[in-house]
């Protein structure tokens, strides 16, 4: 070997040496955030894409050096949907991934059942943002970024008391899932005055479900709320749409609105609403919606829906309510400000003793196009 080989070597192992260390403590300063959530499961098209909208929300971050000089280090876990597999994925985030910070899934079910884990209870960590409406008390373990099932429920039945509508029918799957929507629909019912046309049930008695279902359109209720989860909000449509095409039926904004359609067809979701917990989408009206429009065609080759603004958002307002500097033990993961403040032309976090960041609630048309119009 020459001297100049020699020499090259040398220093080249020495600054290795020196970069080494460098690159573990940049690698072991990464914010690591964990998350298990539906990607092939009943919700999969929900879950994908909002994780798609945190995701670019992080890429976008990462590209300007990340958080205050901070990497984001997000993982990803497929629950597939099930309570049980949520509470396994969070439990190796927790004790293998040592993640810093959670974000929720989707459903309450399975909210819950991460919330009662021993793991989860044991790692001090607070569920942020799930795709979830029940409502907890204050000092539980989780922050909601959007909306109660209650502020949803409650801006489907002003939508319709503008309208006079006094009558209304109610779709309900009977499940641990649904339990709280539902009680929260029959106490904003009492609430408005509301009268109750009839009630459809759903669940294993196909049959049952029929003659309640042709009971329901025979009592032609003003509109139709349905608490289910899509598959049976399908069922139910293309049976009542035989009896009762031009009743307008409304869900919730976790409704899976392509497999919606697929079960149920184009005819059946005509004359269908659903309430909305971001504004729309698909239009750069105010800058947040204008952020994820262009994020997203630069760092994602999927279309917007509102579950990517949800996603986008979310993770834009987690960056907001982190303390100053590295957490030391003991100190709070989140902190809102008082009175809340402004994520791109809304203002989210201004409800006090609430654990429900954002109050946005809007209202959308099922289109003949598959798709939306606020």
């Amino acid at each position: 070997m020459n001297l100049n080989l020699k020499r090259f070597l040398c220093k080249y192992l020495i600054a290795l040496g020196l970069c080494l260390p460098l690159l573990a403590n940049a690698a072991g300063d990464a914010i690591v955030i964990g998350q298990a959530i539906d990607l092939s499961g009943p919700d999969a098209d929900l879950g994908r894409d909002y994780v798609a909208g945190i995701k670019t929300y992080f890429d976008v971050l990462n590209a300007k050096g990340g958080l205050n000089g901070r990497h984001i280090q997000y993982l990803v876990r497929d629950d597939r949907g099930q309570a049980d597999l949520a509470v396994k994925a969070v439990t190796e985030l927790i004790t293998q991934a040592h993640v810093a910070y959670l974000f929720g899934g989707v459903g309450d079910d399975v909210t819950k059942a991460v919330l009662d884990s021993a793991e989860f209870k044991r790692s001090g960590l607070t569920l942020y943002a799930p795709l979830a409406g029940a409502d907890y008390q204050k000092d539980a373990k989780v922050l909601f970024w959007r909306p109660s099932y209650q502020q949803e429920i409650r801006h489907i039945f002003s939508h319709f008391d503008k309208l006079g509508v006094k009558n209304v029918g109610v779709v309900v799957q009977e499940s641990a899932a649904t339990t709280d929507a539902y009680r929260r629909l029959t106490d904003q019912m009492r609430e408005s005055g509301i009268r109750l046309s009839g009630t459809v049930h759903l669940g294993n008695d196909l049959a049952k479900m029929r003659s309640e279902t042709a009971q329901l359109a025979a009592a032609k209720p003003g509109f139709v709320i349905m608490i289910a989860d899509t598959v049976n909000a399908g069922v139910f449509l293309k049976e009542f749409r035989k009896l009762a095409p031009q009743t307008f039926v409304a869900g919730s904004s976790l409704t899976n609105l392509t497999t919606l359609r697929q079960l149920a067809g184009g005819k059946a979701v005509e004359w269908t609403v659903f309430s909305q917990v971001v504004p729309n989408p698909n239009i750069g009206s105010s800058s947040i919606q204008l952020e994820h429009l262009n994020m997203m065609r630069k760092y994602r080759d999927e279309p917007v829906s509102a579950l990517t603004l949800e996603g986008f958002t979310a993770a834009k307002s987690w960056t907001r309510l982190l303390p100053a500097g590295k957490r030391v033990a003991g100190q709070a993961e989140y902190m809102i400000p008082g009175g809340g403040f402004d994520i791109g032309g809304y203002v989210v976090g201004e409800t006090a003793n609430s654990n429900h960041l954002s109050s946005y609630v809007d209202m959308a048309l099922f289109n003949k196009a598959s798709g939306l119009t606020y």
